[in-house]
């Protein structure tokens, strides 16, 4: 049955679905060929002596991966299945926890948890490691592996287990539906208006000129925009937004492999608003296009922490089979094709919000799991956050007391938790959770304090 494998090697495939021969113009393709042969006998050879059952869809799907793993971190191979998931990604919407993820060294890193997303409210930040799924390591697995394991039914449960420095974090959180393109305006004190713009989708201008009609009613002349855990988008989006906030001129280089150099420009004649672009460690990609425009050209205030630092363009192919493949094309530069990849933009204020304290809490054991009648610290540290978040308690004493209990099943009915009273793993990880997320929306805006001042001078 091995003898039988049809191998088509993906490296082929994928030469073959386009037209483009720059790739076959850098190698040897003699020996190439040659190198194609003798990897298609070392594969033979050890089907033929392997212990176990592998499927030809398995060592394609594997030679695909093992192609795009040498490129760089934002080169990737689909599946069918994987390829129509990320297409319902890219549509705005999708079921899951909210991360934006590649796959590094070998490694599932955060670029950025999505503004309102399950991960964004537990704590999860740019730059955490994700080690576990459901207890399953996912540490060499695409991002697109990684990616449907984390998605799943909205309302169910996932446990992700993340590396933080030194640190070993558990994160019990509940999928829900994601909608990635989103505008939130507002007109705050002194007249001065506000844009939370979550990411860069081909309806994110719309959305904004609809809120900053709302500002030229009310007479806005000052902008704060908060692009902070905004990952990116499509390029087009960026510029066509630098279209209203800058003026005339380059605001974008993009260089392709090909030698072609792509120009964009914003054609508006006149600064309309008096801007602040608020930027964090989760602010990548299209955004860094937006806020470099803006910083280089002294345009505006950049306020916050240093951006992720994607300054690279992926272009996606669909393939003949289902499947699909993404991969570097092109670099970006900013204005006077200032780099941005690996360097990030450095905001023109730097400025960190304060980290949520919350030592004052006892630490859940993670090992035990009180019923009604227990005394122990992990009830205590049940009843400090119920009362923190608003709950009907009495005075937190360790003891577990029916009003304590009643609060739990209140607690685990608004969490979409098994509501039995018992102070599970479950329980424990989302009561941390909403503590961190209560702490979090209770604590000052320091960023975005920095940026209104700035505004105001």
């Amino acid at each position: 049955m091995k003898r039988k494998l049809c191998l088509i090697l993906a490296v082929v495939m994928i030469m073959a679905s386009f037209t483009s021969t720059a790739f076959a113009a850098e190698i040897d393709k003699d020996k190439f060929d040659t190198d194609v042969d003798f990897m298609k006998n070392v594969i033979y050879f050890v089907l033929d002596n392997y212990q176990y059952e592998v499927s030809q869809e398995e060592v394609l799907n594997g030679l695909y991966d093992g192609f795009f793993s040498v490129l760089d971190d934002y080169s990737v191979y689909y599946t069918p299945k994987e390829y129509q998931d990320m297409l319902d990604t890219t549509a705005g919407e999708f079921t899951g926890i909210g991360v934006q993820i590649i796959d590094s060294n070998g490694q599932i890193v955060v670029v950025t948890p999505l503004p309102g997303s399950p991960a964004l409210d537990a704590g999860i930040k740019a730059g955490d490691i994700i080690k576990y799924v459901d207890g399953a390591d996912v540490t060499g697995l695409t991002t697109s592996q990684a990616s449907l394991l984390i998605r799943g039914k909205e309302g169910s449960h996932v446990k992700i287990g993340i590396i933080r420095g030194k640190e070993n974090l558990d994160f019990d959180l509940i999928r829900r539906t994601i909608v990635t393109s989103a505008v939130e305006g507002k007109i705050m004190d002194n007249n001065m208006g506000y844009l939370k713009v979550t990411d860069f989708s081909d309806n994110t201008v719309e959305l904004v000129n609809k809120e900053l009609a709302k500002f030229d009613e009310n007479n806005v002349k000052k902008v704060v925009l908060d692009m902070r855990n905004n990952g990116g988008g499509t390029l087009k989006s960026a510029v066509d937004m630098l279209n209203l906030f800058v003026t005339e001129g380059p605001v974008v280089y993009v260089d392709y492999a090909t030698g072609k150099e792509d120009i964009y420009k914003s054609e508006l004649k006149e600064q309309k608003y008096e801007i602040a672009v608020l930027i964090n460690e989760g602010s990548a990609s299209a955004t860094e296009v937006f806020a470099g425009a803006v910083k280089y050209k002294n345009e505006g205030v950049i306020v916050g922490t240093k951006s992720f630092g994607k300054g690279i363009v992926q272009t996606l192919y669909p393939l003949v089979d289902g499947s699909g493949v993404k991969f570097t094309t092109a670099e970006y530069f900013s204005v006077n094709r200032t780099p941005v990849h690996k360097i990030g933009i450095t905001p023109d204020i730097i400025v960190e919000n304060e980290k949520t304290d919350i030592s004052k809490y006892p630490e859940f054991s993670k090992l035990k799991k009180p019923v009604l009648g227990s005394v122990s610290l992990d009830v205590l540290a049940a009843e400090m956050i119920l009362d923190a978040l608003g709950y009907d308690v009495d005075e937190p004493d360790g003891v577990y007391d029916q009003k304590s209990f009643d609060q739990i099943i209140k607690f685990q009915k608004d969490n979409f938790l098994f509501a039995y009273g018992t102070i599970d793993i479950a329980t424990q990880n989302t009561l941390y959770n909403a503590l961190v997320k209560y702490s979090q929306e209770n604590t000052e805006d320091l960023q975005l304090k920095a940026a209104v001042e700035a505004l105001n001078k």
